[in-house]
């Protein structure tokens, strides 16, 4: 089966190495506006061939959409026009209402697949990339029905590849799982590493002092905003409802303090508690 990846970094890069070595993916062509990441791709061999978004299209089976948010919606359209029905179209986007609302209307929709491998980790480039990422991890597959059987088949068969285990479910309702469980906790990394920057001016203190506990709380905080602001940008009405929640708990802890309030406190820390009976 010859894939072209769309976006030859972190994600991108991860799915082609291990499709590759699967047997799954025979030939690779690489598309991306950055050259350097091409040729890092081509000599790691994630991709084949550096080709053309025309080239690659017109010769894959298919092609996996790697590329932020924003892009992958102004990008997915001309995509599905360059497709027929014997080729699927696939994205990995964080986000996904404001993907599948973009070609709705479209008539190559049903080639298209919503996906999200919930993976990912503060690096990017096709140097980031790892084989076997996504073993284990959860793939969602977003608004099947709308989907052709066939690509559908493909892309469920894209999961099993990589090792995923597969959860079906409508983009609205992901939307919302993932600000929760995604997005909010990269939101609460980047405070927390401008609050420490903000009141810590020592870096050799920070260095020399930071814990495991901190270091793992803030490394996300080394994500590229290019990848985030439009995660954030899409799914803006979920992530504020998200981030609404997670203040009026923040005050919960400083009242407590400020009171004195130590039962209270405790009773805090008991109730989260609770989160490992579901994260073991």
């Amino acid at each position: 089966m010859k894939v072209t990846i769309i976006g030859v970094g972190l994600i991108g890069g991860s799915m082609a190495l291990k499709l590759k070595e699967k047997g799954f993916a025979e030939f690779v062509y690489g598309v991306d506006f950055n050259e350097n990441h091409l040729r890092q791709a081509k000599m790691l061999g994630i991709i084949d061939e550096i080709s053309t978004l025309e080239n690659a299209a017109g010769n894959s089976d298919l092609v996996i959409l790697a590329i932020p948010v924003d892009a992958t919606r102004k990008l997915l359209p001309g995509v599905l026009d360059l497709v027929n029905d014997n080729q699927t179209v696939m994205d990995v986007g964080s986000t996904k209402s404001g993907i599948v609302d973009v070609v709705k209307n479209h008539p190559n929709r049903n080639r298209f697949v919503a996906f999200h491998p919930m993976w990912g980790t503060e690096n990017s480039g096709p140097e980031a990339a790892k084989k076997d990422s996504f073993s284990e991890r959860a793939g969602v597959i977003c608004d099947k029905e709308d989907s052709a059987a066939d690509s559908l088949q493909l892309v469920e068969k894209v999961a099993e590849n990589l090792e995923m285990n597969l959860l079906y479910m409508d983009a609205e309702s992901h939307d919302i799982h993932t600000a929760y469980i995604s997005h909010i906790s990269h939101i609460t990394s980047y405070a927390l590493a401008n609050t420490v920057l903000e009141k810590e001016r020592e870096e050799d203190t920070i260095f020399q002092l930071a814990s495991s506990g901190f270091s793992s709380t803030v490394r996300l905080a080394k994500s590229h905003p290019e990848m985030w602001v439009p995660i954030f940008k899409q799914n803006k009405e979920n992530v504020l409802d998200v981030l609404n929640e997670h203040i009026t708990q923040l005050r919960k802890f400083k009242s407590a303090l400020e009171k004195e309030n130590y039962e209270y406190l405790e009773e805090l820390i008991r109730n989260a508690n609770k989160i490992r009976g579901i994260l073991r």
